[in-house]
């Protein structure tokens, strides 16, 4: 209960910055960004679980990455919140950004999901909630396939 109520208070806090602000924050990050093609995303590709840690505790996301119809695109959720479809997408040296903006009670709230390759399989991962308002850093693991009943 006290962590939703932190969260929910950082949120608001960073809603204090205008949009304009934010965008330009989350764009100044990646200015330099090319759009990702299905090569530059392979090693992103997949359904991961983000585990990340921030200022009010740990916080786990679904992530999963994917090409439809030539264009790399994603989608993420956690138990907080509804699944968020991702389309802008960019790659930035090693690193992918995935850009999205959700509803927080009722103000747009921007999004970015930053993905480097780490060690052993895993992803080093960070999300930037409005402009740097609330951040979250951790790692991502690939999740298993579930193997078919027989």
């Amino acid at each position: 209960m006290i962590r939703s109520a932190l969260a929910g208070t950082a949120l608001i806090a960073g809603l204090l910055i205008s949009p304009e602000t934010a965008a330009v924050a989350i764009a100044a990050g990646v200015q330099s960004g090319a759009q990702v093609t299905a090569a530059d995303a392979a090693p992103f590709l997949g359904d991961w679980t983000l585990n990340l840690q921030g200022p009010n505790g740990p916080g786990a996301f679904d992530l999963s990455v994917k090409v439809d119809k030539d264009k790399v695109v994603g989608e993420i959720a956690n138990a907080n919140m509804a699944t968020q479809a991702i389309t802008d997408i960019v790659k930035v040296d090693k690193s992918l950004i995935l850009r999205y903006t959700f509803s927080y009670e009722g103000n747009p709230v921007d999004a970015a999901v930053s993905l480097s390759p780490g060690e052993e399989g895993k992803l080093v991962a960070q999300i930037d909630f409005a402009g740097g308002a609330y951040v979250m850093s951790g790692t991502g693991v690939k999740k298993e396939k579930e193997k078919p009943k027989e």
